[in-house]
């Protein structure tokens, strides 16, 4: 439940040190780590609703704002993201991998992309806290990949048969997932069900707003007011001064010291555009990662028998000098029949979902611009030769790297048509004529107002991206107010 909710009327003019648009992973974070240290007033504007977690699941759905209708596109490409208190926590499935350290160094490792200005040893100590804010269970042989200071918070889940065995035959590339759907239960979480229904957690185990953050925008210094979209921004000498909101066809608006914008890779570079503060990369290279979806059929081997809905995840096509040419893949084992049981007598359970990601590449016709109504226009062309000749060599080297599985045949299903997981419409860099924010996702130009969220990744990367999403704002707001006593 929300404590400090407000009514747009009365926050309309008040001055606040920071304001805060949405309230998804990235702001979230942000204020978990900002708090810590901030005697200043804090306000949160959202543009949706507060959806409790009982209504999400008796209405099985995430939001009462349908986000198609927030923005246009001239692609049939879905875009998947919630408008809504919590954002993103509320539909994510809850995959919680870390980037590699060479997810950060694309551009000086294999000459394309762009380097981050952050690098793996440097958001390594933000990844562990946010791991233990997520309760995130892991694989503890994941270290010879992703390095790590601390352990998981939680054992990994039970691995599916199937990822028994390549995970014996094959230790250093294949492992049991990490996310962020309980193993045991936590005070405020029980354990996953494996009820394959992640978007919306019937037993509440995967980590949101609701059930992790509570304590943040509960805090007595915290406001929030809901149903208000956030139109614009006005700047004076290259600092922003307010922030203009529409609620029940109002407008109002608020000062503030501090802005950070939160919204989603869509909606943010609109924000900027609307306030005639965007530069030529605002909304520039909107991208996910690129993927597919197959079957392999088993001979003997029985699946569906993990704890979770994925439970393995193997890393054969994850890093190495080919990304200097393709995108890298990870493949995630699915404990899940989303293309039902087999149908052969006592092969019911003899058949292993897979699903193959690609990095993509940043294209500037892959763009957000402003509409006229306001709203943001998504121009989509399509995936990259770079995603998709990663995805060609993944399939291909398929066969290798399925030895250990009794493979009766490799069923090619589809092209999946989202991830969802949209980003670098804003990316950070460390020079403002190739990025928009910096490494410490503050504006190049504007230099109280702070990014948070995926719309900052220079690159792709090759993993679920709402854990860097909250290292990284973890690590800005501690930056920001070592600098800044407020």
């Amino acid at each position: 439940m929300l404590k400090n909710l407000a009514q747009p009327e009365t926050v309309n003019s008040q001055h606040y040190d920071f304001v805060v648009v949405g309230s998804g992973f990235g702001s979230g974070f942000f204020l978990s780590k900002l708090l810590e240290t901030t005697t200043g007033r804090v306000l949160v504007i959202e543009r949706g609703d507060y959806n409790a977690h009982s209504w999400q699941v008796n209405e099985n759905r995430n939001s009462s704002i349908d986000r198609s209708t927030t923005y246009h596109s001239d692609s049939d490409k879905p875009w998947n993201f919630t408008i809504g208190f919590g954002g993103g926590t509320n539909c994510w499935f809850a995959q919680s991998p870390r980037f590699l350290p060479n997810d950060f160094r694309l551009k000086s490792k294999y000459g394309v992309g762009q380097d981050w200005p952050v690098s793996y040893d440097e958001l390594e100590p933000y990844y562990c806290d946010a791991e233990a804010i997520m309760s995130v269970s892991g694989d503890p042989d994941m270290h010879g990949i992703a390095p790590r200071s601390k352990p998981f918070p939680q054992p990994p889940h039970h691995p599916s048969t199937p990822d028994q065995v390549m995970k014996a035959a094959r230790p250093d590339t294949h492992f049991i997932i990490p996310t962020a759907r309980a193993r045991v239960a936590t005070e405020g979480r029980g354990p996953c069900c494996a009820s394959l229904r992640c978007m919306i957690c019937p037993a509440d185990a995967k980590f949101t707003a609701q059930n992790g953050l509570m304590d943040v925008y509960n805090d007595h210094r915290v406001t929030v007011i809901l149903n208000s979209r956030v139109t614009g921004f006005d700047s004076t000498n290259n600092t922003v001064k307010s922030a203009s909101f529409v609620s029940a066809g109002k407008t109002f608006s608020v000062t503030g010291d501090v802005f950070v914008l939160g919204a989603n890779a869509i909606h943010s570079p609109a924000i900027m555009q609307a306030s005639g503060m965007a530069d030529t990369l605002t909304g520039v290279g909107l991208n996910e990662t690129y993927g597919a979806d197959l079957e392999i059929l088993l001979d003997g081997m029985e699946n569906f028998d993990g704890s979770t809905i994925t439970t393995g995840l193997d890393y054969s096509f994850a890093d190495g000098d080919f990304r200097a040419d393709r995108g890298a893949a990870l493949i995630y084992f699915e404990n899940r029949w989303k293309f039902g049981l087999r149908t052969e007598r006592s092969k019911w359970r003899q058949t292993l979902p897979i699903s193959i990601v690609v990095e993509e590449m940043l294209e500037d016709g892959n763009r957000v611009e402003l509409g006229e109504n306001g709203e943001p226009i998504v121009h989509f062309m399509g995936a990259s030769d770079y995603a998709k000749k990663g995805l060609q060599a993944a399939i291909d080297g398929l066969d290798e790297i399925l030895q250990p599985l009794p493979v009766e045949e490799i069923v090619f299903r589809r092209i999946r048509r989202t991830e969802s997981h949209l980003q670098s419409t804003m990316r950070m860099g460390s020079d403002p004529e190739s990025s928009v924010v910096d490494g410490d996702l503050i504006h190049h130009k504007y230099r109280n107002l702070v990014v948070v969220g995926s719309s900052v990744f220079p690159t792709c990367g090759t993993g679920n991206p709402s854990l860097t999403v909250a290292a990284l704002s973890l690590r800005a707001a501690e930056r920001l107010t070592a600098e800044v006593a407020i």
